[in-house]
């Protein structure tokens, strides 16, 4: 009871001395300004509309008051304590300038200012002849401002005209009025206008008009003339210049592959032109084919201009990843009336370069490690803008500690890829306009040794396709995906364990896997300002279909099929990826993720292989279990207590996460999570009770949830997640909750329950 006291005794002198210090240090006369409110007072409006026209209001009030947390100002507690840095540099000095955050005096306030900031706003909505008033309230050296908005009825639109003279330009606008922004019945807002005059403008840059602008369009409104309404008439201003009411075709194409910014010039000789189709191409390092800017450049000599076409061109020359600057000039042609010449100047990034990536880890099956990989790189290969990449990587991961000290693991490898800007198939396929399509092949080898156990040698090449139709969908078709694993070293230790748990064998089976694979992604997370955005990423992997019809390959049957003395794969396997973003403020979320995945093995295998089954539990799964110790279903390895590898998997997947995600203060943000799911089996396993996908797999779901924290410094998050479990599906039914036994201030219970993940990035 006393230590109780004692902690709100000082619980309450933390809030005195962050409330009262504050105050303390300002200078002689002036106040602590500490915000503003805004009241619109109007009974016509709606009360749900009048409150999003105070929010509104609000955030263009100036300054802002010092940053809040729980009440109090730590920040600018921070720069008080931290006293008047003798100079620029310190200890000192970082504390107050880079922690501490400076007092925001009301000195700085202009409340008529604000007032007519307010007004202005209110009346460009629509509420014309708007009253605003202004007052402050000061308390014990602190200040708010307070401000009253009374706006009068809101005027709607009546009627929208279109210029209607004889030019051109004049026709486009009409044709595209049924896209107006301007509509009949709604709210006066000038916000709409301007962006109804950059949409005909956009819509004229389509049509040739590269020398108008949105500042041509004069909006005359008229409300003179009916009980709260403007007529909206849209007319080119006389003094618009002659070129911008004209439109211009392509003539000239100069493409300089070998620009320098440093120099912002170009010296060549007459031998570096190439003449190729409509392009004239200056090349003095004879650095790329013709062809690539045939596939890169949208316009063609006598294209009318066309700012999409212009745009696109821009974005291909970037994504071709051969280019660190891109810069585009149109000029007036001087041998073609109405035409524009079109010049790009692009600046190569270093042909050769070599990256290394050094990367520290911990996971939730107890092992700590680390991972190298160097990786050299030619850009243009030959000379068609190709990437080769050559890799090599290695990693170690140790368990420091436990029962299977010294069982470490460790793994070393190359990987060599090529990718074409281009699909290469036997016919001609066109790509995405906006993005350059590519083509890839793989071949990589990895070499996994697990002390004390067994060595694995994996093979896998590959050959397929990468393509997005826009910013938002992205595919990519393997039309060839081949992978071979073969054990070696496989200690006695190991195959002792494998009589006590037959399962522990499926590690160590040689694989073939070949088939088509394909991904489809899907996401718009990209758009900060949506309230609700989405990702999904499905998957499709067919293995040995062909093969396996071909050669009516029936493992039932015994009749099963080998490739090179080893029983190919042929399964059928689908996975989605479905996540969820919902804003509830500035600096907070909620983010929910379902996982649903299923494989079916048939013809030539039994089973799925190992490497393509699922799993579930970890540091990107169910937080609350160890890595890959969940499931299949109820089943709970009881045949041996040797736990060094947990590594459950099965056929069917489900598994869902919700997270509530809020900035705490500067680079520091919480996490509030629940995670839930299992795997099953599709065939019954006799060594595997319980593991089989039946109608009651909602029962063997199971639950954890926990807190974590996230330290964002900018190019990347260091995420620690602490969880625990809510169900445990391996045990007897009616016992699986066991919320009933949570109890942090037991030690044997942190000991089994509570588990620490920390990795990089978020878990989706």
């Amino acid at each position: 009871m006393k230590n109780r006291y004692i902690k709100y005794f000082i619980t309450l002198s933390l809030f005195f001395v962050f409330g009262c210090s504050n105050t303390k240090y300002l200078p002689e006369g002036d106040l602590l300004y500490t915000g503003a409110s805004v009241k619109v007072k109007d009974s016509i409006i709606k009360k749900k509309d009048r409150k999003a026209l105070e929010n509104q209001l609000e955030d263009l009030l100036r300054p802002k008051p010092n940053k809040q947390f729980l009440g109090l100002r730590p920040k600018l507690w921070v720069y008080n304590i931290a006293g008047q840095p003798k100079k620029d540099k310190g200890f000192r000095y970082w504390l107050r300038t880079k922690v501490g955050e400076e007092p925001v005096l009301f000195s700085k306030v202009d409340l008529d200012y604000n007032a007519s900031v307010l007004r202005n706003f209110t009346e460009n909505k629509g509420y014309f002849k708007t009253r605003v008033s202004a007052d402050s309230t000061v308390r014990n050296k602190r200040v708010t401002a307070e401000y009253i908005v009374v706006p009068k009825k809101q005027y709607i639109i009546k009627s929208v005209t279109f210029p209607d003279d004889s030019l051109a330009m004049s026709r486009i606008i009409g044709r595209s009025s049924r896209r107006s922004l301007l509509k009949v019945g709604n709210p006066y807002d000038l916000d709409v206008i301007k962006a109804e005059r950059e949409r005909i403008d956009a819509r004229l840059k389509e049509k040739g008009y590269y020398y108008f602008n949105p500042d041509y369009i004069l909006a005359k409104v008229d409300s003179s003339k009916g009980d709260h309404e403007v007529k909206i008439r849209l007319v080119i201003k006389d003094d618009a210049p002659p070129k911008a009411l004209t439109a211009y075709k392509i003539d000239k194409i100069i493409v300089y592959p070998n620009f320098s910014i440093s120099k912002d010039s170009v010296k060549y000789k007459p031998e570096d032109i190439v003449q190729y189709k409509d392009f004239t191409i200056i090349d003095t390092a004879n650095t790329f084919k013709p062809r690539v800017f045939d596939r890169t450049i949208y316009f063609k000599k006598g294209d009318l201009y066309n700012r999409k076409d212009h745009n696109l061109t821009l974005n291909r020359f970037v994504n071709l990843g051969t280019f660190s600057f891109v810069k585009n000039e149109f000029r007036t042609s001087d041998s073609i009336k109405n035409a524009l010449d079109s010049y790009y100047y692009l600046t190569l990034l270093p042909k050769k370069f070599i990256r290394v990536e050094v990367l520290g880890k911990t996971n939730s099956a107890s092992y700590t490690g680390t991972e190298i990989n160097v990786n050299w790189n030619n850009r243009n290969l030959f000379r068609g803008a190709e990437l080769l990449t050559v890799s090599v990587f290695g990693g170690a991961d140790f368990q420091l500690a436990g029962v299977n000290k010294g069982k470490n693991i460790y793994k070393l490898g190359t990987e060599t890829s090529l990718t074409w800007p281009r699909f290469i198939t036997p016919f001609h396929i066109d790509g995405s306009s906006e993005y350059v399509p590519r083509t890839k092949a793989t071949l990589r080898y990895e070499y996994q040794n697990r002390t004390q156990l067994y060595a694995l040698n994996s093979f896998k090449t590959s050959f397929g396709y990468l393509w997005k139709e826009n910013a938002r969908k992205e595919h990519q078709l393997n039309v060839m995906d081949i992978t071979y694993v073969s054990p070696n070293h496989v200690t006695q230790e190991y195959r002792d364990d494998i009589k006590a748990d037959s399962s522990l064998a499926k590690v160590i089976e040689k694989q073939l896997i070949f088939g088509p694979t394909y991904t489809y992604t899907y996401t718009n997370t990209m758009q900060k300002r949506k309230k609700n955005t989405f990702y999904f990423s499905g998957e499709l992997d067919l293995a040995g279909n062909v093969t396996g019809l071909i050669t009516s390959a029936n493992v039932k049957k015994n009749d099963t099929i080998k490739v090179f003395d080893v029983p190919f794969s042929q399964y059928a396997k689908i996975r989605g990826d479905f996540r969820h973003y919902l804003k509830l403020g500035k600096e907070s979320e909620l983010a929910s993720r379902i996982i649903v995945g299923a494989g079916i093995p048939y013809g030539n295998s039994s089973v799925l292989p190992t490497s393509k089954q699922f799993v579930v539990g970890g540091t990107n799964s169910i937080r609350a279990f160890r890595a890959r110790s969940i499931g299949p279903g109820s089943y709970v390895n009881t045949a041996t207590t040797n736990d060094y590898l947990p590594d459950q998997s099965g056929d069917l997947k489900l598994e869902f996460s919700t997270e509530y995600r809020a900035k705490l203060f500067s680079i520091v943000k919480g996490a509030a999570f629940i995670d839930a799911g299992n795997i099953w089996l599709v065939n019954a396993d006799p060594n595997k009770p319980g593991a089989e996908f039946s109608k009651d797999f909602m029962k063997e779901i199971a639950v954890g949830a926990g807190v974590g924290l996230r330290f964002d410094v900018s190019f990347f998050i260091l995420r620690t997640d602490l969880a625990f479990p809510l169900r445990k599906p391996y045990l007897p039914d009616g016992q699986r909750w066991v919320i009933k036994d949570i109890d942090f201030g037991s030690g044997p219970w942190r000991k089994e329950n509570l588990i620490l993940n920390i990795a990089i990035g978020y878990p989706f």
